[in-house]
Order: C-alpha cells, then structure tokens, then sequence
C-alpha cells in the first residue's frame, strides 16, 4: 500500500475554536505531544488507536474523542486503510481546566447526538457566510460536552476526581516544566536546567518523563509546533515561523512539523494547496 496524506486546516472566525483540521492518512502515526487547548474529533472512516495517560484507547465507529490539554498523547492508525478525521482544537472558553480529569478518565464518548452535531458544525465552519450558525451549534456541543464531563458518584459517593491519586507536590519536573515554558523559543540545555533548578541532568529527566508521561525533549518540540502552527495559520511564512518557534531554520522546522503534523509548512494553512503527499 501506498502511503497517502491529506491535510486541511484553517482558523474560522468563531470564538473559542483555535484551529479546524481535517485528514486523511495512511500510515502516519503522531509522536507523543501535548496541546495547550483542547482536541475534539470524530473518525469518519478507519479507526485510530492512541495512548493518553499511559492507557491505551480506540476510536471505534461513531465515537467522539475529547482529549484533554497538557496530557501527552500519540495516535497511529488501527486499520490497514489508515484513518479519515475531522478534528476542532477548542480553547479554555468552551471548557475549563477543571474537567481535565473526567476527560482523561473517559476521552471517547458514544454520543450520537454529539457526533451528530459536530458533523453539522464542521459543515458551517466550511462557510464563510455561516458564522452565527456554527458559534450557535459550538454552543450546543460545549454544553453537552461539560455534561459528559461532570463528576460522577460511584456507589460508594466517590467521584473519579477523588478516586485519583493526589497530584504530586511541585517539585522539579514543574520546574523543569515552568523553565521550558519560559525558555520555549530560546531554549536551555539540560546542564544549565540542571543548575538552575538545582537537581541532577539524570533525575531530572526522569522526573519529567515520569510526572508527565514525555520526555522534556518531546515536549518542547510539541510545543513549538503548536507555536507553529497558529503562526502558519495567521498567514506567516515557514522560515519566519521557524525563526519565531525556536527552530534552527526552517528544514528543521519541516522535519518536526512533518512528523507531528503528517505535512509540510509550506503546505499548511490559509492560501497554501492541501497536502496530498507520497
């Protein structure tokens, strides 16, 4: 089989959506990453197969897909003729931090209404002329989402937020996180994180990849291309993109933002074709 990809994406004038990306792949598998909004997607043919949390998940047929910002996760094809999607990345407005925990506790959701209904949005948002009608169904879909996403008592009076182990204290992989955050575009070497955060390179890397379910390098690189993207879809060219995201240049950029992305800068965005690549 021939591996083939198909991308789409733009940015709608609709608050609360950060980006609409629509694909089709093949072969391509995402590495693990982490978004800073939230990924709302539906499988409209194949299936994907992903681990979030350290738990492996599916996307059987008819499934909506929330997963959560800040939680790493990948994604691979589950069938032999890869995966056809449409995906909406929501920001904080539609919803909270607090429902982090229920979505990580149960990101696929059988829904039909929902699935039903965010068909019908991806359809407005491909309209320019269709604005009240597509923040008029997010609307909908938000709400319905927070209540998937509310709390839930077990028989014994428990909700899964309490049957969670506590968070860990801040210790350094926040800090180590807090640094890359800060440094994201200039970026730190492991021995200067080290010194500065007064921990060992070693300890520090596996306190990181343990706390967080990535290793600091993977998080960078995740972070930037996200970076990435929003300028790309702002009509910014790759090699200022690049020079912005804390990328050598932008062949470098391309490498990433390829394999993350499963194209090209340079095919991304308002104005450029859409991806159809060997």
């Amino acid at each position: 089989m021939v591996a083939a990809h198909e991308v789409s994406a733009w940015r709608p004038g609709i608050p609360g959506v950060v980006e609409v990306f629509h694909a089709r792949f093949t072969e391509h598998a995402y590495p693990m990453h982490v978004h800073d909004v939230w990924t709302l997607l539906i499988v409209d043919d194949g299936a994907v197969r992903y681990d979030l949390n350290r738990r492996e998940h599916g996307t059987p047929h008819d499934t909506v897909t929330l997963l959560p910002p800040h939680v790493p996760h990948n994604g691979s094809p589950a069938t032999e003729h890869g995966f056809r999607k449409r995906v909406l990345y929501l920001d904080l407005t539609q919803l909270d931090e607090s429902l982090i925990g229920a979505a990580v506790d149960g990101p696929d959701i059988v829904d039909p209404l929902l699935r039903g209904r965010l068909g019908q949005l991806h359809a407005a948002l491909a309209h320019r002329s269709d604005e009240l009608e597509a923040e008029s169904r997010l609307a909908l879909i938000a709400e319905r989402l927070r209540a998937h996403l509310r709390p839930r008592l077990s028989p014994t009076g428990a909700t899964a937020a309490d049957r969670r182990p506590p968070k860990a204290a801040h210790g350094v992989a926040h800090d180590l996180r807090d640094l890359l955050d800060e440094r994201l575009v200039d970026g730190v070497t492991l021995a200067e994180a080290a010194k500065l955060v007064h921990a060992h390179p070693t300890h520090l890397v596996r306190a990181f990849t343990s706390a967080f379910g990535i290793a600091p390098h993977q998080y960078v690189t995740s972070r930037r291309i996200s970076r990435a993207r929003g300028l790309l879809l702002a009509g910014r060219k790759p090699a200022e993109v690049a020079s912005e995201t804390g990328f050598h240049d932008q062949s470098h950029l391309t490498r990433h933002f390829r394999r993350h992305v499963g194209t090209t800068p340079g095919r991304y965005g308002p104005g450029r074709p859409s991806a159809r690549l060997p």
